[in-house]
């Protein structure tokens, strides 16, 4: 890691353990906070509009999940794409309730481009 990418790193600790939390931290457009956001309400209309592939579930596949959160996600036709969200947020995905998640595919965040082959 070069020096520079240190040098933020250590910062962004300082400011986690001074209470700022990363929904607080700004670009000085948006906080990243809104980004998640807006980035919710955009893939809750890429489901909703091909609702037949897509899923919600508030387990995932071995039956664990993180305090408060729920899993939802679309299968593509280059494989599948989730995200995981507040339970507050649950309404928002008006998709088919899965018991469980599909098992995780392995996708990474690099491999958001799946939703173009939709």
């Amino acid at each position: 890691m070069n020096k520079e990418k240190q040098r933020i790193n250590a910062e962004l600790e300082r400011m986690r353990d001074a209470g700022i939390t990363r929904k607080d931290i700004s670009d000085g457009y948006h906080t990243f906070g809104e980004l998640c956001y807006h980035r919710m309400i955009l893939f809750s209309v890429i489901l909703n509009k091909n609702a037949e592939i897509a899923w919600k579930a508030r387990k995932h596949h071995d039956g664990t999940m993180f305090d408060g959160d729920f899993i939802c996600g679309i299968e593509t036709p280059q494989g599948q794409y989730t995200y995981h969200y507040g339970i507050e947020y649950w309404g928002l995905f008006r998709v088919k309730e899965l018991e469980f998640a599909p098992e995780y595919d392995g996708h990474k965040p690099g491999d958001v481009v799946r939703l173009l082959s939709l």
